[in-house]
């Protein structure tokens, strides 16, 4: 793989996950830390301070990117912005596999909760914040960091963590397409807030954070639209998902792993019509979970006997 992608630098691979580093991210960090010389007595704390807020934003990232593999979806990037982190996360389609997803990386914060607060303790206790004012000032600030990220994240705004948990919540009830509909709607008015108060504040983080929620809620609301079209598609009678019940559509809606070609694997019964590849397992593309084709078959109803 390239050490390079799209602007950004790549800077190890764990577990199957590329870490990239956008290069404006270097830039941010400069400014960061220059602009806080009088907070310790060396920039090297500054410095050790932008590092553990890298070091926090990568492990939420990771958070996210194996709780997405450990429900059967897929992760395999992640990417470091100056404005924090994106994992590159597909989980199945399950509203419970979503929300175990996207949760994950709040709970990382969660648990540093407890481990920042035993450090500042037990430096208070040795009487470093007397004698070692840097460090004890260090460990606060990273506990400050902490929190704040947990508390931003967990606004109830699209597509922040916070807006994807309620998404994912609305989705065990109201389905998935109005789940997601109803979540952009809540984003949208959380981005009008941040514009207002970019305006009040004069920041242009803020209005930078503006454009981020604003750009992810359109691309949200064409989703929502998309599923809609979909619930619509009519279905195959006589199939129906082991796990969902639901009905498979009717159209070319799966590829063959084979030559990547395009096919609707329920009219040609599990065969690839361009490559006669036969496929072990089917893929609901409602719930996103796999069966063996012949598990597919709806029961037939048993019939219906009146008497006089």
């Amino acid at each position: 793989m390239d050490s390079t992608r799209g602007g950004s630098l790549r800077l190890f691979r764990f577990a199957g996950i590329d870490v990239f580093i956008h290069w404006s991210w270097f830039l941010v960090a400069v400014y960061e830390i220059s602009d806080r010389p009088k907070a310790y007595s060396s920039l090297t704390w500054n410095v050790l301070e932008y590092l553990a807020l890298f070091l926090i934003v990568m492990l939420h990232e990771f958070g996210h990117a194996l709780a997405c593999r450990q429900v059967g979806g897929t992760a395999d990037r992640i990417m470091l912005w100056p404005m924090g982190g994106v994992a590159y996360v597909n989980p199945p389609p399950r509203p419970g596999a979503t929300l175990w997803s996207i949760a994950a990386g709040p709970l990382v914060n969660v648990v540093l909760v407890p481990i920042l607060s035993m450090l500042i303790a037990l430096e208070r206790s040795l009487g470093w914040a007397q004698t070692m004012p840097d460090s004890f000032g260090l460990a606060r600030a990273v506990w400050y960091i902490n929190v704040g990220l947990l508390i931003f994240n967990l606004l109830p705004v699209y597509p922040l963590d916070g807006g994807q948990i309620l998404r994912s919540l609305l989705w065990f009830v109201i389905g998935r397409a109005r789940s997601l509909m109803a979540a952009t709607i809540i984003g949208f008015l959380g981005a009008a807030g941040f514009i207002l108060l970019a305006l009040r504040t004069q920041s242009a983080w803020y209005g930078v954070l503006s454009f981020f929620i604003l750009m992810y809620c359109w691309r949200g609301l064409k989703q929502a639209r998309a599923l809609y079209a979909f619930a619509k598609v009519p279905r195959h009678q006589g199939f129906a998902c082991p796990s969902c019940k639901a009905a498979p559509p009717i159209g070319a809606y799966w590829i063959c792993d084979q030559c990547r070609r395009q096919l609707d694997t329920f009219q040609s019964q599990a065969v690839c019509p361009h490559c006669a590849t036969q496929f072990p397992v089917t893929v609901c593309v409602d719930c996103g979970r796999k069966h063996p084709f012949h598990e597919w078959r709806a029961p037939i109803p048993a019939p219906e006997f009146v008497t006089r």
